[in-house]
């Protein structure tokens, strides 16, 4: 399939994706849905308006500030309405022809400011990558106790705070708390360790009942789509408090999402197999089909004296040990709640060796190694002023699905 619009071939934004977005313009602050097509933004609120969906939406669901009111009419509608966004902008769609509509739908992406794709009530965040969970266990506990007892049995996770998520381009404050001092005694000061962790996320697209588990037959069915998720991490507020309940200061401070959602559906031609698991997971946790996908990461990082950003980690989603499936049933075989808009975050993703390491705490290797830029240079973990990108897409034959970006600045 092809566009009447000119798009590259490197574009994340070919008409085989066709992400969502909710953002403004300058003329017009009203928040509203859009889609990516190459370099412009179709204003789905203008197409609504015009009619385009009347066969198939029968209330407006484009015109408001978040996603959850079309992702709750559900997987049907969403593939309706993808397929119709397709046709509109293939080459031979009689919208090419209507300059007057073009003119009104089609926003030139830099005048698009983006915000928060979902109105999101609870985030999860992960710790599904078994090569970082092995590398921060040799780092803290030794080789021979790498993996927690339960790891390859389920997928561990935290509850993050989704009041501190925030979308692509927001400045990231530098957080306090409790941490050890030379004499190991506690002191009240900024982080010293800052760091990123390099993740992908998936909202939550069907809710299910309380006391009523998602089964792994049909989990994806109830997922929308997913992002480039960013959990900033402060490690050495981390370092004191997570014994014995895990991660709390030290990583609720801000998490930061890329602002388009690629649907499952364009992802679907990139599924792979994941990683053998051994042993066995338990019958609800078996995989019924691939739920991993061969999407490619990069993180690049940005500081002051340097010239040009350096890309520090080349990762892909495909290594994650538990998929994506396998941690949405995990999070809801005891019957909670799942919520349409809710996000999930995998964890940091690393992959085999050192260049696909997917935070600084490994690439630095606890400090010992830092990275080095030009003018001798170097970073353990980040200072002020910082600014981490992190990137992804799906390579087709001829085009790109891709994520766009999430970037943040440490101030």
């Amino acid at each position: 399939m092809k566009s009447f619009l000119k798009i590259d071939s490197d574009s994340h934004f070919s008409i085989h994706n066709l992400p969502y977005g909710v953002f403004k313009t300058t003329d017009n602050q009203n928040s509203r849905v859009g889609v990516a097509i190459g370099d412009k933004v179709l204003d789905l609120s203008v197409i609504e308006k015009a009619g385009y969906f009347d066969s198939i939406i029968s209330k407006t669901v484009f015109s408001c500030g978040s996603l959850n009111s079309f992702i709750s009419l559900g997987k049907s509608v969403w593939s309706q309405v993808r397929s119709k966004i397709q046709r509109l902008l293939s080459d031979d769609s009689d919208l090419k022809n209507n300059l007057e509509l073009i003119n009104r739908c089609l926003i030139p992406m830099q005048m698009a400011e983006m915000y928060l794709p979902c109105e999101i009530g609870d985030y999860t965040d992960f710790y599904s990558s078994r090569e970082h969970a092995t590398n921060v266990g040799i780092m803290f506990r030794g080789k021979e106790n790498a993996l927690n007892p339960n790891w390859l049995h389920l997928p561990v996770a935290y509850h993050g705070r989704s009041s501190s998520i925030v979308v692509s381009g927001t400045q990231i404050k530098r957080p306090f708390g409790q941490i050890l001092d030379a004499e190991n005694k506690p002191r009240f000061s900024s982080s010293k360790l800052m760091d990123f962790e390099l993740e992908m996320g998936f909202f939550i697209g069907k809710e299910n009942t309380m006391g009523h588990p998602i089964e792994i037959k049909n989990a994806t069915d109830s997922i929308f789509g997913m992002v480039i998720v960013n959990d900033w991490s402060a490690r050495d507020i981390q370092k004191w408090e997570y014994v014995p309940l895990g991660p709390f200061l030290g990583k609720n401070f801000a998490t930061s999402i890329s602002p388009w959602v690629v649907t499952m559906e364009a992802l679907e031609p990139f599924k792979v197999e994941g990683p053998l698991q051994d042993p066995q997971p338990l019958n609800y946790l078996k995989r019924k089909e691939y739920n991993s996908y061969d999407i490619k990461l990069e993180v690049s990082l940005k500081i002051d004296g340097s010239n040009q950003p350096k890309v520090i980690s080349r990762s892909n989603h495909k290594y994650l040990y538990w998929d994506v499936a396998q941690q949405l049933v995990h999070h809801s075989v005891n019957g909670c709640k799942m919520q349409i808009g809710d996000l999930l975050a995998s964890g940091t993703i690393s992959g085999p060796d050192k260049t696909s390491l997917g935070s600084m705490l490994e690439i630095s290797w606890k400090g010992t190694r830092p990275i080095k830029f030009e003018n001798g240079i170097q970073r353990k973990f980040l200072q002020d002023n910082d600014s981490v990108v992190m990137t992804g897409y799906c390579q087709g034959n001829g085009y790109r699905v891709g994520f766009g970006e999430v970037e943040g600045t440490i101030i």
